[in-house]
């Protein structure tokens, strides 16, 4: 008996180093990638490409990559475009999102679950299946090759609206029937109390968006014919024609494309975090 205490006591421990075994595993090629943009491609290719610190570090590939004369690819320009697309895209979904999942957690009408209940079921279906009408809708909207094609699509993403939705859930109906007692509307309950209280998944749900929209290659790949109006995950195809065996403006096209997702996670984890429990805390 006393054993098997022993051996539970010693489990987080070799969870713990099994996880950080993975970890290793999993981080040490991008640290790779990282480093081999400061790399010049000699040296990558007279190491066999195992060189893995830089022998002479230089910038001449981020100012190559990232100049906006670069007209074979525009690479500047392919990461102005995710920027405002993914933002704006973002912007509008927490918005869209939160006031569907608002009026399926607290106010009642005729059908709400139903028609909620449906919106999951014909989510289940693969995503690719959709490419087809898509293209159709956009190409009748006269919106393909524009950047309302990468931002409107996705705004009807059912998990985020019943993310929120649960967190809502959370929220005490008593805190929404005061606010109406003191004469408050919809609209001013939900911007002045329900966004406050339901930040943490909020943010969450932007996280959500902004990634999934920054990581989408094959609908900007279809819905986008113009270079200079490519996303840059679309854009890595052609960078990966044109730099196919030079590995390290490879390496700095990628480390541009991942960078921003870093900043992003480093300032919205501890948000991530507490929207995991999918509960809403109230001061006071």
């Amino acid at each position: 008996m006393r054993k098997a205490k022993i051996i539970w006591r010693k489990v987080p421990v070799i969870s713990f180093a099994i996880l950080f075994v993975f970890a290793v595993i999993f981080i040490i090629p991008l640290i790779w990638i990282f480093l081999s943009a400061f790399k010049v491609d000699m040296e990558i290719n007279q190491a066999g490409g195992f060189l893995f610190f830089p022998k002479t570090w230089t910038l001449r590939n981020f100012a190559e990559i990232l100049n906006p004369n670069n007209k074979q690819l525009p690479v500047y320009h392919w990461f102005t475009n995710s920027i405002i697309v993914s933002g704006s895209h973002t912007i509008l979904a927490v918005i869209i999102y939160g006031m569907s999942a608002y009026a399926y957690a607290k106010m009642n009408f005729k059908g709400r679950d139903a028609i909620f209940l449906t919106m999951l079921f014909l989510s289940s279906f693969p995503a690719i299946t959709n490419i087809i009408p898509l293209y159709k809708v956009m190409l009748n909207l006269k919106w393909l090759n524009t950047p309302l094609a990468l931002i409107v699509p996705g705004l009807s993403g059912v998990f985020n609206i019943f993310l929120i939705r649960q967190f809502l859930y959370g929220i005490p109906d008593s805190v929404i029937e005061s606010a109406k007692i003191d004469g408050a509307g919809e609209a001013r309950i939900f911007f002045k109390i329900i966004i406050p209280l339901a930040r943490p998944v909020l943010i969450a749900v932007g996280l959500f968006c902004f990634t999934g929209n920054w990581n989408d290659f094959v609908w900007p790949s279809i819905a986008i014919n113009n270079l200079d109006r490519l996303t840059l995950t679309a854009g890595l195809q052609l960078a990966k024609g044109v730099y196919g065996v030079q590995v390290a403006r490879m390496s700095t096209v990628a480390v541009v494309a991942v960078v921003p997702m870093i900043i992003l996670y480093t300032f919205t984890q501890k948000y991530f975090i507490n929207s995991i429990s999918l509960t809403a805390g109230l001061k006071g």
